[in-house]
């Protein structure tokens, strides 16, 4: 079964356009939440990592991953593909 994947981004952010190429290169669907001018969005992404307002702000069936830093780590450490296999 596919993980249910989220993304918080802007649209211009260089980081969160690294994050979605990973994410994109793996073949995972993810729902992204656009920021640009949403501060109630902003909020709500702050409240789910736990004062975090930086973007992009990435989760893997409800656990928070982080951030672009963040995916790519996992992703090196070999850490990512059971998380995205829901293993």
């Amino acid at each position: 079964m596919a993980p249910t994947v989220e993304i918080y981004i802007w649209t211009t952010c260089p980081f969160c356009i690294r994050a979605k190429k990973l994410l994109d290169s793996k073949g995972v669907q993810y729902t992204e939440y656009n920021l640009d001018g949403d501060e109630a969005g902003r909020d709500k992404m702050a409240e789910r990592t736990g004062g975090r307002k930086s973007v992009p702000q990435i989760f893997i069936d409800g656990t928070h991953i982080g951030g672009c830093d963040d995916i790519h780590a996992l992703d090196r450490a070999g850490k990512l593909e059971p998380m995205l296999a829901g293993v």
